[in-house]
């Protein structure tokens, strides 16, 4: 897969966030082991703590697809270089990697960066 291709893809659901309050637009994409992309962007509630990240909104849609293992998730935020993942959704993706472990593709500036899932979240949770 082509990890160009799935940012363009995280750059374009940014466009749809719903922030009014923080500004702050994100948008992801993630290819599944189905080989689906999934898109998604964050989208804020007045009663902050309601508020869903992107990557959880993307991991949604993937589930109700029927949708079980991130290959590969792409965030992006017009807003900030090196856009990744918040504490709750590294979890959260943790939960859904493949074997081989979920590349994070992040931008800076015109080049991608690719992060291990494993490197942002070492000892993620699971039962």
């Amino acid at each position: 897969m082509d990890y160009n291709e799935i940012m363009k893809k995280a750059i374009e659901a940014a466009k749809n966030a719903y922030v009014p309050y923080s500004k702050f637009p994100v948008g992801a994409c993630l290819y599944c082991d189905n080989g689906k992309l999934y898109t998604g962007c964050n989208f804020e509630n007045s009663s902050f703590g309601l508020t869903i990240c992107a990557e959880r909104n993307t991991i949604g849609t993937m589930i109700a697809d029927g949708g079980k293992k991130i290959k590969a998730i792409a965030i992006y935020s017009p807003n900030m270089d090196n856009c990744t993942p918040c504490g709750a959704c590294r979890q959260v993706i943790h939960e859904f990697q493949t074997d081989e472990g979920t590349d994070v593709i992040t931008k800076i500036g015109e080049n991608l960066k690719i992060y291990k899932l494993n490197e942002l979240l070492p000892e993620g949770f699971l039962l």
